[in-house]
């Protein structure tokens, strides 16, 4: 069974991009090639139970078993070593990203206190968008009685958007919930 939102993308945000940026062809068309979710708790005294619970906690997220990421170089100040265990992701593509980004879309983002919207200017230059969550109890697959300490990790959609522009339509068009830009005072003097 395809997600809905992948069969909404077939049906209403495929022709809807293709009509706005006067694709010739369909295969122009932006899409979301896949979801990388990413945390680190290096900062963590007890680091190697931080790692497991941060695992544990983006596999429910996600819906796919994460991985365990190692530090790449060794930093005396923050007393790391080459090799320690320092974060979890998992990289989400095809079904499960479509089933992630509906439940964020619509499920896990309005849960979010005081939500006014996400920054609409978190492109990185070639497409791709970052999100940051700070806490991993606005997902409703976790029980907030079960939770043993916060975590926050980024959520990065890669998309084959040539453009920021285009990348930014393509997740609206998706139901991604931009925040409106400030209106600016005009002084009247």
């Amino acid at each position: 069974m395809t997600p809905a939102l992948q069969t909404e993308y077939k049906e209403r945000v495929l022709p809807a991009l293709q009509s706005k940026f006067g694709y010739a062809n369909i295969h122009q068309v932006p899409k979301i090639e896949k979801v990388v979710i990413n945390t680190c708790v290096g900062k963590e005294n007890d680091r190697k139970q931080a790692v497991e619970d941060a695992v544990e906690e983006i596999g429910r997220i996600s819906g796919q078993k994460a991985v365990a990421t190692k530090s790449k170089k060794a930093i005396s100040n923050f007393k790391l070593r080459a090799g320690e265990l320092i974060g979890a992701r998992v990289t989400l593509r095809g079904p499960r990203m479509y089933e992630f980004l509906e439940r964020l879309i619509k499920t896990a983002i309005p849960r979010i206190r005081d939500f006014r919207g996400v920054n609409p200017r978190a492109f990185d230059g070639r497409g791709n968008y970052c999100l940051g969550v700070t806490d991993q109890s606005i997902f409703p697959e976790i029980e907030i009685d079960k939770v043993k300490r916060n975590i926050g990790f980024d959520v990065i959609i890669v998309t084959s958007a040539k453009t920021d522009a285009e990348a930014r339509e393509l997740l609206a068009e998706m139901g991604m919930p931009f925040r409106k830009p400030a209106k600016t005072a005009t002084a009247t003097a």
